[in-house]
């Protein structure tokens, strides 16, 4: 089987060297590069062409955030899977970088363990959404601002994929999901292609975000109510 290819963009060199020496310890990834601020890591993820990018935040000349939107734009194929590292101090930022396109986001103080299985998700193209930290995050994030008045494709959803959409906003699994309303895993992987495809949406981060944003949801909802 071939190596993930990993590329770490952080611009502290002791966390560079923390996270090459723990995936690579694991035969299926090869980290195949460093670079020290998002500038860098954008013209080495053209050049080298990694699979995952584990992606810090804040960094000198260009910040995670700007450095996710350049290469979620700049149509590269494969598109690189873009995984945030950050600290609870950042939620802002957090949020931003998944509205920039990223797959998800870990903890700089997670176990390994959680490193290499958020890894395995977003390299598999389905994106990191933790049941507890990430829809908390989500939650307190989407309370703040008003919601839209209307957004575009949502009145194109059947009430099937209304339902799966406000389950996902809660943090369940596909597996969770099909449990709940009764289906299969594979019917709930295809209402949530639906969904995507007609919100103009990359992935469940995305969905889950428009689900707050355009008032679908509430903090606090339970999607089966």
């Amino acid at each position: 089987m071939t190596p993930l290819r990993i590329l770490v963009v952080d611009d502290q060199a002791l966390i560079r060297s923390g996270l090459r020496m723990i995936l690579e310890a694991e035969p299926e990834f090869s980290v195949i590069g460093e670079a020290g601020d998002g500038r860098e890591g954008v013209e080495m993820v053209r050049r080298m062409r990694p699979d995952v990018v584990l992606m810090d935040i804040r960094m000198p000349v260009m910040d995670g955030i700007d450095a996710t939107r350049q290469l979620v734009d700049s149509g590269l194929d494969p598109e690189p899977r873009v995984l945030i590292l950050t600290t609870f101090d950042l939620d802002e930022y957090v949020y931003a970088a998944i509205r920039a396109g990223a797959s998800g986001f870990l903890l700089k103080d997670a176990p390994p363990d959680d490193l290499i299985h958020a890894i395995r998700v977003v390299a598999r193209g389905e994106a990191l959404l933790a049941p507890t930290v990430t829809r908390r995050l989500i939650e307190e994030l989407a309370s703040q601002p008003e919601p839209d008045a209307a957004l575009e494709g949502m009145d194109e959803l059947t009430e099937r994929e209304v339902e799966v959409l406000r389950s996902l906003a809660a943090g369940l699994s596909n597996a969770e999901i099909a449990d709940a309303l009764f289906v299969s895993e594979a019917t709930v992987k295809t209402h949530i292609s639906h969904i995507l495809t007609k919100l103009d949406l990359r992935d469940r981060v995305q969905a889950v975000v428009v689900a707050y944003e355009s008032g679908l949801v509430r903090p606090g909802d339970n999607p089966q109510e």
